[in-house]
């Protein structure tokens, strides 16, 4: 058996633990096309658990959730939850840093972030991120409020982060101002935990959450 496999089924035992039938129904099918997408060579093992322990999460609070779920275009988004009428995109984010952006992680991360905002809010009514205990978000204030109170020179400044590293094709001003944030996930992978925080609160406690 590959480890991915292995690691994967490891973690569904625990995530089983004390969950309904059903429930242990919709990860198992979670599980199977994680696999099958690794077997593609889509899909790594540090994300996918990430992906599953949401999505138990959001399981329990009424969705229907599919992962890596196709958009328009060629975007794909991690998690993708249906809850009546409401959609919901979570991106999951692991706070890898690629080896070409080892001279500049801080500014990269950012841009990456706000491109991820803007990119996939617009696709669902809610988004949000997930991310592991360990890492601290830099998120654009601006993205945590509604658009009608984010000031033009805030959309300009997330645009120029944004076309830093992603013009192809580039984020446009409208993205930017109709997209929000509207929750984090902070996934404990070791506790199989998600605990839900406010965007403005954490950007507004960054101390709490680990920032110096």
């Amino acid at each position: 058996m590959k480890k991915f496999d292995r690691d994967l089924g490891i973690l569904l035992r625990r995530l089983n633990k004390n969950a309904d039938k059903e429930t242990k129904k919709k990860l198992n099918r979670l599980r199977d096309r994680l696999i099958h997408l690794n077997e593609e060579n889509v899909v790594k093992i540090n994300h996918s658990v990430m992906e599953l322990v949401c999505a138990k999460h959001l399981i329990l609070k009424g969705y229907e959730v599919n992962v890596e779920h196709p958009l328009d275009g060629e975007l794909i988004c991690d998690l993708y939850g249906v809850k009546g009428y409401g959609t919901l995109i979570v991106e999951v984010e692991t706070g890898f840093v690629p080896p070409d952006h080892a001279l500049d992680p801080a500014t990269y991360c950012k841009a990456r972030i706000a491109s991820k905002i803007t990119r996939y809010g617009n696709h669902s009514d809610k988004f949000a991120l997930g991310i592991p205990p360990y890492y601290i978000l830099q998120i654009p204030p601006a993205l945590t409020r509604p658009p009608r109170d984010r000031k033009p020179e805030e959309l300009r400044e997330i645009k120029n982060h944004c076309d830093l590293y992603y013009k192809n094709p580039p984020v446009s001003l409208d993205e930017i101002r109709n997209a929000r944030l509207h929750t984090i996930y902070v996934i404990d992978v070791d506790e199989v935990t998600v605990q839900e925080v406010d965007p403005s609160t954490y950007v507004e406690n960054k101390a709490r959450f680990g920032y110096t």
